[in-house]
């Protein structure tokens, strides 16, 4: 694929769950290197496309391309090592084990030596292949600043911390995209500030493509090149982050339904 060919495409994607309609023909494409947010009332339909780019769900119709592929009917798995990471809404680390183990289960896939790896041992091979595994954890470490709590049992640390654990072991895979799930959900102002720099830092400095949902209005005015708005399982309207919070259905569908002034406020600031 070129470099300025979208890295991931939806193409009339549509998903039912029995009479259910979760998303009802959903197209849109994410450019390679930027920060696109999906946006949209609870219930819209944000985290069912997330999974079916993910592959936790199969789209009804339509299909996703990654990389000029299409991966619509592929297993997650096969989906991570093509380069797409992801974090969950719900914590899904290890608690019993260090933050270090956690973030090396991230990079587990990519130890090549398979049920050969006891013979390997003896030959050297796996030993150089983790102590290089080691290398990049720990690199991933210092980026997000966890340094202090590399050796802390992962189900001792706040919340704040463990989503940012959470990011490592995603970010462990070097994805080229990386799928986040309210990323900020349940943190305070400061951590929701730290997350949002690190966003940044992995789409600048480490170029990541990031594809998130996030409800914190400010966040994605923020550091959003492009912003889609889903209603009700349909695409509602796509763009910059300005021009979508400018369009009417969106103030009514969007701002309407949370009726909270402070977000109007925050969005008009």
């Amino acid at each position: 694929m070129g470099e300025h060919a979208p890295i991931l495409q939806a193409e009339s994607v549509s998903l039912r769950f029995g009479g259910i309609r979760a998303l009802t023909d959903v197209s849109f494409a994410v450019n390679r290197g930027e920060v696109f947010s999906i946006i949209g009332p609870n219930g819209a339909g944000k985290t069912s496309m997330v999974n079916c780019v993910s592959g936790r769900y199969r789209p009804t119709e339509g299909r996703v391309l990654f990389d000029g592929q299409d991966i619509t009917r592929m297993r997650p798995n096969r989906r991570a090592a093509l380069g797409i990471g992801r974090t969950f809404q719900n914590l899904a680390l290890f608690g019993h084990m260090s933050v270090l183990d956690n973030i090396m289960v991230g990079r587990h896939h990519l130890l090549k030596s398979g049920f050969l790896r006891g013979m390997a041992y003896w030959m050297g091979g796996a030993q150089r292949e983790e102590l290089e595994h080691r290398r990049e954890v720990e690199e991933i470490i210092d980026f997000l600043e966890i340094q202090h709590i590399r050796k802390a049992q992962a189900g001792t640390l706040s919340y704040g911390l463990r989503k940012r654990v959470e990011l490592a072991r995603a970010v462990a895979l070097r994805p080229k995209l990386i799928l986040l799930d309210e990323p900020m959900a349940g943190m305070n102002l400061e951590e929701k500030e730290d997350m949002a720099r690190t966003i940044l830092d992995l789409n600048e400095e480490w170029g990541m493509t990031i594809l998130m949902i996030e409800h914190d209005m400010g966040v994605v005015m923020d550091i959003s090149h492009r912003v889609m708005v889903l209603d009700f399982g349909r695409k509602l309207t796509e763009g910059r982050p300005e021009e979508v919070m400018a369009h009417p259905d969106v103030r009514r569908a969007y701002l309407g339904e949370e009726d909270d002034p402070t977000k109007a406020e925050a969005v008009a600031a």
